[in-house]
């Protein structure tokens, strides 16, 4: 069925491969966060153990919406872990790190996200993607709020 809503066939693949790499950038730090509540230990253990889930659950369901996003502009989402990390700026991690290395590597790809996800916003408002738009700008709040709060924890 063809899709008529206002943006070319080109604009929504365009607009897609962005938002896909939101997408896999949200993935990625959702992965790490997950794996660093799981992993932390420490004199701060409990706070950042709580902190952590906060984050990840908010990170698992902004997932969701995401895809879903890709989805409505007509193109598949990705299906594989290998489709994901290709498109993922956030890498993950060799080996378990210590708290305040966990933190930080939380605060960068907090930031990552953000970039990722001002690219996306410019090329939505460039192509007149309201829908993308208005997906993308609540999640850089959210980000540069949890960059802030995770560095305000380093001191």
């Amino acid at each position: 069925m063809d899709i008529n809503m206002g943006l070319s066939k080109e604009q929504r693949e365009t607009m897609a491969k962005a938002v896909t790499a939101l997408l896999a950038d949200t993935y990625a730090l959702y992965f790490k966060t997950h794996a660093y509540h799981w992993n932390v230990t420490g004199p701060r253990f409990h706070d950042l153990h709580t902190m952590f889930e906060e984050q990840y659950t908010e990170l698992w369901t902004a997932t969701d919406d995401i895809a879903e996003r890709i989805r409505a502009l007509g193109v598949l989402a990705p299906i594989s872990y290998e489709e994901m990390g290709a498109s993922a700026k956030i890498k993950h991690d060799s080996a378990t790190p210590d708290a305040n290395t966990m933190v930080a590597n939380l605060v960068a790809g907090h930031e990552q996200v953000v970039r990722t996800a001002r690219d996306a916003l410019k090329l939505a408002e460039e192509h007149g993607d309201e829908a993308t738009s208005d997906l993308i700008a609540p999640r850089i709040t959210l980000h540069e709020k949890a960059a802030w709060m995770l560095r305000a924890t380093l001191g």
